[in-house]
């Protein structure tokens, strides 16, 4: 697998994953969102991350291992918070929230197992700090966000905005990702302002052509 953060002019698109909100059964969410996973992927997304917090590490290793059988060496899976389950389905990395383990102490367990260098770690923040200690600590890339309103993130307050998106991304070396709230309208203005990709939820399970809209996102 190619190293999927080289210097590019088009942003790097990531579908985070949330069967709760498709429209589809419980029963059914599952296959529901496995048929998203590889719309996904056929229509060129970079990177899916796979974030369905409630599932057990069976159930969670189950899905990622169906993902990965279907996605495309050319579309990168990342596993949300569960390192654990990352390396042993063979994933493209491990994206950790605020309440995950350390960004330092994943670098550590990747290394000290010899995991493939190919192997990402990311990081979610809120703030510059956060940021410059993602990096620090041997991140590859961040999520910042939110920085358009978005309906998961109102009770958090205002969004980030994108002259803190653009402050982030000067501030560090790595790239930044923008997250919550991006439509096709809005994601040309993160890319001006330094953000190296986009991602999201809503954007690609409410959007029925995903070949159209990563193709719109990509020629931003």
């Amino acid at each position: 697998m190619s190293h999927p953060l080289p210097i590019r002019n088009s942003p790097l698109v990531c579908y985070v994953t949330d069967r709760r909100l498709l429209s589809a059964s419980p029963e059914e969410q599952s296959a529901a969102l496995l048929a998203k996973i590889f719309e996904a992927g056929a229509a060129g997304a970079d990177w899916i991350q796979i974030r369905e917090k409630d599932l057990s590490a069976e159930q969670l290793a189950e899905l990622a291992r169906k993902a990965l059988s279907n996605t495309g060496a050319a579309c990168r899976v990342i596993i949300n918070d569960r390192l654990d389950v990352a390396c042993a389905v063979g994933a493209g990395g491990i994206h950790l929230g605020e309440r995950s383990i350390s960004v330092a102490d994943a670098r550590r367990f990747v290394r000290d197992r010899g995991i493939s260098k190919d192997f990402l770690i990311g990081a979610s923040v809120h703030s510059l700090e956060a940021a410059q200690t993602a990096q620090r600590d041997g991140a590859d890339y961040v999520l910042f966000g939110p920085v358009f309103a978005t309906p998961s993130k109102l009770s958090f307050g205002e969004p980030q905005g994108l002259d803190r998106l653009e402050a982030i991304c000067r501030a560090i070396k790595i790239p930044v990702l923008a997250i919550g709230g991006i439509t096709v309208g809005n994601a040309r203005h993160c890319h001006a302002r330094g953000a190296a990709g986009i991602a999201g939820i809503r954007i690609f399970q409410e959007e029925p052509n995903l070949g159209s809209l990563v193709a719109e996102l990509r020629h931003i």
